[in-house]
């Protein structure tokens, strides 16, 4: 599993439960559940990294359709609407994905210890991860 030592299996596999049905995934919601919400600045680059499937490092798109397969490989994709509506929380400046120079206010307001966190320094620290999240 690609959280492996981040976050505990139980925590992950509640809140992939939580949003089994289409239309049901709010990310707010899933960042706590599956206990993203309060970790360290190292886990959330952890979580970046994972979530930046490409390396490229931005958040495109297609990986934010597929972030809950980041998870569990069996995992449903986010709908169209979904994935829509958790971009549009992370892309500061409306280019359509997630940049090294942008902030990521789902992570700075969902992840306490993270209150001003910047996606350049999550990914100049290995080019990863995102707390997402």
């Amino acid at each position: 599993m690609a959280f492996a030592g981040v976050l505990n299996d139980a925590d992950i596999t509640a809140a992939l439960d939580a949003c089994k049905a289409a239309d049901s995934f709010a990310y707010k919601d899933f960042f706590k559940a599956c206990g993203l919400a309060g970790k360290s600045a190292d886990d959330v680059k952890k979580a970046f990294a994972i979530i930046d499937q490409d390396k490229s490092g931005f958040i495109e798109e297609d990986e934010l359709k597929l972030f809950l397969q980041n998870f569990n490989a069996g995992a449903r994709a986010l709908t169209d609407a979904e994935t829509k509506a958790f971009l549009k929380a992370g892309d500061s400046d409306g280019d359509g994905k997630i940049g090294a120079d942008e902030t990521f206010p789902p992570m700075q307001q969902h992840c306490p210890k993270m209150m001003i966190v910047n996606v350049a320094r999550l990914c100049s620290c290995l080019k990863y991860e995102f707390c997402l999240l």
